[in-house]
């Protein structure tokens, strides 16, 4: 089966992990991610309906504009992906435009343009809540016009919201299942790359999120997180069926040595299902 690529680059994506995913999450009516991300496992999977949520509000924001106006929103997009706004200068003027935007359909395409022509497609804000990463210097970055669309189609049975994953989890009733990626639990002390987000996402966080599925599997809703394998996640997600996948990662600076890491799934499952 062909999967589907989505429109934004996005650092720890799930597009390796789909088959494993897909393998592990109980049918249900609606599905609801609390780290969309980029939205992936949303693009391939075949759930009536979904809640989609992140803290990122310019992430949710684009979604739903895209979602709203797809036609004019890839009209304008395209205007940025020309080879005279593939320089730095230029990068860097719109990225100081972005931060200081306040339109919201203006700053989603811009959104789009820093997030195809950045470094390695990062998303990360200052402490001021500005975005702050450099120019990626490639020969012509993709416009992502057929996943735009693609995007848009499935959207339509799709609820987006700027939240935190306690309130997109409180969400969920008996017909739900919720698919978990937060951002992952550093491999070790010094590997700590959760901050893209200027909320990061802390140990407690994690410890936290594992106490809200074991709550939510007690209400008969099944719920699926991916980690990484270490001792502190087997620890946090004890009380679930772990499944251990194996993903190619760049785990340096050096993007050409990438070896192959283990990564759970944990699944919180009802009884019966």
């Amino acid at each position: 089966m062909k999967k589907n690529r989505a429109f934004l680059k996005w650092a720890g994506g799930k597009y390796p992990l789909l088959e494993d995913i897909g393998r592990y999450l109980p049918k249900g009516e609606c599905l609801i991610e609390p780290f969309v991300g980029a939205g992936s496992v949303f693009l391939n999977t075949t759930y009536p309906r979904y809640i989609l949520a992140d803290i990122n509000s310019d992430l949710i924001s684009l979604y739903n504009i895209v979602k709203d106006r797809p036609d004019e929103y890839v009209q304008h997009a395209r205007e940025l992906f020309m080879p005279a706004t593939n320089q730095s200068v230029i990068y860097y003027q719109l990225r100081e435009e972005f931060n200081q935007c306040q339109d919201p359909f203006r700053r989603a395409l811009l959104f789009l343009y820093l997030n195809r022509h950045g470094y390695n497609g990062l998303c990360r804000y200052n402490l001021r809540g500005e975005f702050n990463v450099p120019f990626g210097r490639y020969k012509k970055p993709y416009f992502p016009e057929v996943e735009l669309y693609q995007f848009a189609e499935k959207a339509q049975n799709a609820f987006f919201y700027c939240e935190s994953y306690a309130d997109s989890m409180a969400r969920a009733d008996e017909n739900s299942v919720i698919y978990c990626d937060p951002p992952y639990a550093p491999l070790s002390a010094t590997a700590n790359f959760t901050a893209y987000h200027t909320n990061s996402f802390s140990l407690e966080h994690q410890a936290h999120l594992a106490t809200i599925a074991e709550n939510l599997v007690q209400n008969r809703i099944p719920v699926l997180i991916s980690n990484h394998d270490t001792a502190l996640t087997r620890e946090w997600y004890h009380q679930a069926k772990l499944h251990v996948v194996k993903v190619r990662r760049s785990i340096s600076s050096n993007g050409g040595t990438r070896k192959k890491v283990d990564e759970l799934l944990a699944l919180y499952c009802p009884a019966t299902l």
